[in-house]
């Protein structure tokens, strides 16, 4: 079954200068999807249309069969979540109360949170290692840490499918690895479907079933990680030389940069 369905869609910013052009894509429910793809190739912009911050100029998106655009934006919400590579978050909020923002769109109506969505957001910062920061506002948090913050406020969510615009954005190595493991987790033992758009090729590897590689606004390729990472592929695409191997511990695909 597929949780999206993208159909031959096409959108732009500026007339006459597309941003995507005619993409189609299926996720299968419960899939990890990574988007990679050079610096203005729409990845982002694909995300947005995903979550109904943008709609298409040309073409549907489905979700679970049915056209997004019969989607109440609370229903979206409920179904998935979204984090941007920035949030413009100014306010001094407590990370607890950030994270249990992501229980809204369970409210059904109520304004106050119950004990149930404290303690799904208590669970979301401790899977995401911030916890000792609850008291702390926002806004004095590191960058890295801000990252783990809307992370941990996207899976109190408790999407269907997670959508992450670079989600290893300002992270340190370990936090990196230790948050996509998270999100490998939840995908392989609660279904969690994962779109997530990565500059790092070889974390890309590691976790995604597929990957997708947009290029000038369309796709150029989509397939298992040994089937778009190609040396040849990489070489036309980021214009860089680089050694497509196997990786020695996991035996998952490495992508080495010759100088």
């Amino acid at each position: 079954m597929h949780a999206l369905t993208v159909d031959n869609i096409s959108f732009s910013y500026n007339p006459g200068i597309p941003t995507l052009r005619n993409v189609s894509l299926s996720i299968t429910k419960g899939e990890f999807l990574s988007v990679a793809g050079p610096n203005g190739s729409g990845k982002t912009t694909l995300l947005r249309l995903l979550d109904r911050i943008y709609l298409p100029e040309k073409g549907k998106i489905f979700l679970s069969g049915q056209n997004l655009i019969c989607y109440s934006r609370s229903e979206i919400a409920r179904r998935i979540a979204f984090v941007p590579q920035e949030s413009g978050i100014l306010f001094p909020f407590t990370v607890f109360e950030i994270v249990l923002m992501g229980r809204s769109p369970h409210s059904r109506g109520t304004i106050f949170e119950n004990a149930h969505d404290r303690q799904v957001a208590f669970d979301m910062m401790r899977l995401t290692d911030i916890e000792h920061l609850a008291d702390h506002p926002i806004t004095s948090l590191s960058g890295g840490e801000r990252q783990r913050v809307f992370i941990a406020r996207a899976l109190a969510q408790q999407p269907e499918i997670i959508l992450l615009d670079e989600p290893n954005a300002h992270l340190d190595i370990a936090h990196q690895i230790d948050v996509f493991k998270i999100i490998k987790k939840l995908n392989a033992e609660s279904g969690l479907t994962v779109i997530s758009v990565s500059h790092d090729l070889n974390l890309a590897a590691s976790y995604s079933d597929r990957i997708a590689m947009l290029v000038c606004g369309s796709v150029e390729a989509i397939g298992t990680p040994e089937e778009v990472l190609t040396e040849t592929r990489i070489r036309e695409v980021f214009r860089t030389q680089v050694l497509v191997d196997k990786h020695p511990v996991g035996n998952t695909l490495r992508i080495t940069l010759i100088p």
